[in-house]
């Protein structure tokens, strides 16, 4: 995997500036605001739903004159479908409606395979959540390392900020922190073998989405570097959209030779305005990433033909 590493020195002593004014304001009580984050004008920020039971992301109350039903939520780029994609392996995929909590996709979407870098996404959520609940301003160094894992799947900084977040300890918090229900940490504790399910990685995006995962001051900034995200690792689901859309959806993807299983896994994760989709395949190990790249593609365009889009 690329580890070209484009420094924006200026770009990040600016936001490590606008962090640090942030938590000086606040105090290091934790009591941040959505509105506080560095870099809430790139991007509009989006009410947080409230997180029903398991983990689901239940439908808002909406207010509105007594005895009028709450106006339906208009539709989405991608709908339900019964998919049948010519395959061999494995593969199963799974849409969360992150406005109503309804969990669309076949019966196997509960079923676990590794993550490879996909979990890049939860890493840098967690790094920069947790310096922000401690009233720590990550440096400049540590945003670059941030920046080359998410965007380039750096493998190195993968380690480091692992590393630093506790390794398996924080991936156990994300299963507890975003209501994963299928998920496990690896055997070896290393952040590559994370287990997750298709139905989980939605979970996840979902927890990505409305700010769970990196917290006030960060989501806007991280929900940028996954719609970054560039050359070896923009692959998926966000290609079966116009290429005007593609950067409109926050994207990260995994993809690793199983030596082990004699298997290829790839998993692909977007995370778009009220849904996300996540797909997860296994497959005979000489097929390569682009075998399952070309399925998380065509999982998405289903999808999109099914809304009529």
């Amino acid at each position: 995997m690329s580890a070209s590493h484009r420094r924006r020195r200026t770009r990040r002593a600016n936001t490590v500036t606008a962090v640090a004014v942030v938590l000086a304001t606040v105090g290091l009580a934790g009591t941040l605001l959505w509105a506080a984050s560095p870099l809430v004008f790139r991007s509009p920020a989006r009410a947080r739903p409230q997180i029903g039971a398991a983990g689901r992301v239940a439908e808002p109350a909406v207010a509105g004159p007594a005895g009028r039903a709450a106006p339906t939520p208009s539709p989405l780029p991608v709908k339900a479908t019964e998919i049948r994609i010519p395959h061999s392996g494995w593969f199963s995929w799974a849409l969360l409606d992150t406005r109503t909590g309804e969990m669309f996709g076949p019966s196997d979407r509960t079923a676990v395979s590794t993550t490879a870098s996909l979990i890049k996404s939860w890493i840098g959520a967690d790094f920069l959540r947790r310096a922000a609940e401690q009233g720590q301003t990550p440096s400049e160094e540590d945003l670059e390392q941030v920046e080359s894992m998410i965007r380039d799947s750096d493998n190195d900084a993968a380690d480091a900020l692992h590393e630093a977040n506790g390794g398996p300890r924080s991936i156990s918090r994300l299963i507890s922190h975003c209501g994963l229900q299928d998920s496990r940490v690896a055997a070896d504790g290393g952040w590559s073998r994370t287990l997750l399910s298709p139905a989980d990685i939605t979970r996840l995006g979902a927890c990505i989405a409305d700010g769970r995962a990196a917290g006030p001051v960060w989501t806007t900034y991280l929900l940028d570097e996954l719609r970054a995200v560039r050359d070896e690792g923009d692959f998926g689901i966000r290609k079966a959209f116009p290429p005007d859309q593609q950067h409109t959806i926050a994207t990260k993807n995994g993809w690793v030779e199983r030596e082990e299983e004699l298997e290829y896994h790839v998993s692909c994760m977007a995370i778009g305005a009220g849904w996300v989709v996540g797909v997860m395949t296994r497959y005979e190990i000489d097929k390569g990433v682009e075998y399952g790249a070309a399925i998380c593609e065509r999982v998405g365009a289903k999808l999109r033909e099914a809304a009529g889009r």
